[in-house]
């Protein structure tokens, strides 16, 4: 990759877990449009998985994502094992926060999740120095992961331009997700209710009449609504859109983010709340 740089060549990058669907072809259609290098990399990272996690059930049809990023015209698809990338003796880790502990590495996914964001941090930070790409892209259905990743590389002083793009989402409103996957036809209908509370929570408190009300009677009153639908609510929460501190007050930018399990599959989901 670096010979191709040292050629003038812009390099965009799309790092995945891979059983890709419209929302990483997003991203790799945006990388396309901005650069004349696409690569991207499918690798299930160990690294960000829990013990009690899907790191051995996630879904990995290689096949299909290849057809589909040859469809694409991907120009490079990066497909490492765990061994090569993190061989024996491996004793590194990258972690966001170490120096200065905030909401964004102490809360939401990072408080329900711990070690996640070390394990992704490590990844990705792996990815980008063997890539070495002008451009990287990251999609905002994650979004505390974009942000962390995107403090990374400016705070190491990574010569990459990030981009966060929008989250895609299914016609009913669902977040496309690779754990959508794992829903049956019953558990993927009551997975629509996710969407639609932070729909109503952005509507309310995107109202002018809403600055008279406490986010807190927002937020209870959105739990009862998504509670029928959901086997456990993890958080839903109205956040800081930069630091994900969460809110008591509204102001004029902010994010609505939730995560929940619907059976034993955990989605999560976020809005953005302009006032």
């Amino acid at each position: 990759m670096m010979s191709l740089r040292q050629k003038g060549k812009s390099i965009g990058f799309v790092p995945t877990l891979g059983a890709l669907h419209e929302g990483h072809l997003s991203l790799v259609r945006k990388a396309r449009r901005e650069n004349d290098v696409v690569a991207v990399s499918i690798f299930v990272n160990p690294l960000q998985f829990g013990p009690k996690e899907d790191f051995k059930k996630y879904p990995r049809p290689l096949k299909r994502d290849k057809e589909l990023l040859k469809k694409e015209k991907v120009d490079y698809i990066f497909h490492p094992s765990a061994k090569a990338m993190f061989p024996q003796g491996f004793n590194t880790a990258v972690q966001v926060g170490a120096i200065r502990k905030s909401p964004l590495q102490n809360s939401l996914c990072a408080k329900s999740r711990p070690g996640h964001f070390q394990g992704v941090a490590t990844g990705v930070i792996k990815l980008l120095n063997l890539a070495q790409p002008e451009n990287v892209y990251f999609g905002a259905k994650d979004f505390q992961q974009a942000l962390m990743i995107e403090k990374m590389i400016r705070d190491v002083n990574l010569a990459i331009r990030f981009h966060r793009c929008p989250t895609v989402r299914e016609t009913d409103g669902l977040a496309m997700s690779s754990r959508n996957s794992y829903l049956s036809a019953d558990q993927r209908r009551r997975a629509q209710a996710i969407s639609r509370v932070l729909f109503w929570l952005q509507d309310q408190a995107s109202r002018p009449a809403a600055r008279a009300r406490k986010l807190a009677s927002l937020k209870q009153l959105a739990r009862r609504k998504l509670i029928p639908f959901v086997t456990h609510i993890d958080y839903l929460d109205i956040v800081d859109l930069e630091t994900l501190e969460p809110l008591k007050k509204i102001q004029r930018m902010m994010l609505a983010v939730v995560a929940c399990y619907v059976g034993k599959t955990r989605l999560i989901d976020n809005v953005i709340i302009h006032t």
